[in-house]
């Protein structure tokens, strides 16, 4: 398919889709690193919101500020504002979530002079009265602060016009997902992580072109794998920077139906509301959505989320895709392993670096896990 050459040339190399993007329409481009961003008020702002996944750089000048311990995420990302990669960015914003990207915060307001800077302080714990009011309050200043960030106006119908578009993302990605987990291999695991990742990169109006011709492409080929015997798999944890695990996997003899991941099914999860209070309405679905290991609701709400997600999709197993040193993924990995045991799903847990691993060894656990999927 030509658009999901498209889209690959583009999550490739975002940095320079971005600066051609700039160029070319005069938008500001605000960085995150975080679904919890509120992309719709940045949108509805004229601005373009664009994710920041790390460097594929040696992490030397990041060095300097954060621990080799800390997630390569981050540190990627610190490496390419220092390095002067990231120059172009007009601003950035950071929802806290993880301690981590909390002081990349700090370290990056004092040490990166390009840009401005905006904390999105959100609650933690998601599951009550108080939090749904704090959650608004939080929405409105970011909003405030924007306006007078970018000297712009962002009225309720400009939020609304974008939380429109941002539904109709989200709902087609949703049916990218619906068609897979019915029709594996209609789509293979690298172009629908190219595609997802892509909505977080590409001028959205663009993507949702795009994105509806791939739907009609799809759609168009029917249904040509269901008497597969490949094994089908969740992949789960924060993000899979690691596109060449679905190649692993699918020559392993597995294919890949889900996920649970922040790059993946928890980035298009929920739609927003379009009546009422926007900014209400953007924090609901934050509200309800299936959180990350940096947001907390019912103890066991994680857990009950990754089952059913493997139940609904028919999985044979689930691989734990956890970037090194990511401690909240980390700290819920054995209740996540516990429940799915108990439930008499098998997991797989593999550890990996934002920088490219060795295939082989990748490849030669994928395989040993599937044949005690036989």
């Amino acid at each position: 398919m030509q658009a999901i050459k498209e889209i690959h040339d583009v999550v490739n190399d975002p940095i320079t889709y971005a600066r051609r993007l700039q160029e070319q329409s005069g938008k500001k481009i605000i960085g995150y690193m975080c679904t919890y961003a509120p992309e719709e008020i940045i949108h509805a702002a004229g601005a373009h919101p664009l994710r920041l996944f790390g460097s594929s750089k040696n992490i030397l000048l990041a060095d300097g500020h954060l621990q080799t311990y800390c997630c390569s995420l981050v540190r990627g990302v610190l490496e390419d504002a220092l390095a002067g990669d990231l120059k172009f960015l007009d601003g950035m914003i950071f929802p806290h979530t993880c301690d981590t990207v909390q002081r990349l915060s700090d370290i990056w307001r004092l040490n990166v002079p390009y840009g401005f800077h905006l904390d999105v302080v959100l609650p933690v714990k998601l599951d009550t009265k108080s939090a749904a009011d704090y959650m608004v309050d939080v929405l409105n200043l970011f909003r405030n602060d924007l306006e007078k960030s970018l000297q712009v106006r962002i009225t309720d119908d400009d939020i609304r016009k974008s939380i429109v578009l941002y539904n109709e993302i989200r709902s087609g990605l949703e049916k990218v997902h619906e068609l897979n987990k019915n029709n594996p291999g209609i789509i293979n695991g690298k172009d629908l992580s190219a595609l997802v990742r892509a909505a977080m990169i590409m001028d959205r109006n663009d993507y949702w072109k795009i994105l509806q011709n791939v739907i009609a492409e799809l759609e168009n080929k029917g249904v040509i794998a269901k008497a597969t015997k490949a094994r089908r798999l969740i992949i789960s944890g924060g993000l899979c920077s690691q596109p060449d695990i679905y190649h692993v996997i699918e020559d392993a003899g597995g294919v890949v139906v889900g996920d649970d991941l922040c790059t993946g099914s928890r980035y298009y999860q929920g739609r927003i509301k379009t009546t009422g209070d926007p900014v209400a309405a953007i924090a609901e679905r934050y509200l309800q959505r299936p959180v990350c290991p940096a947001k907390h609701m019912d103890k066991n709400a994680r857990a009950t989320n990754l089952v059913k997600i493997a139940r609904d999709s028919k999985a044979d197993g689930v691989i734990f895709m956890l970037l090194k040193f990511c401690d909240p993924h980390a700290f819920d990995y054995p209740y996540l392993n516990e429940a799915l045991a108990a439930d008499s799903i098998p997991s797989l847990l593999l550890e990996v670096e934002d920088q490219p691993q060795a295939q082989s060894q990748l490849k030669t656990r994928i395989e040993a896990f599937l044949e005690t999927l036989s």
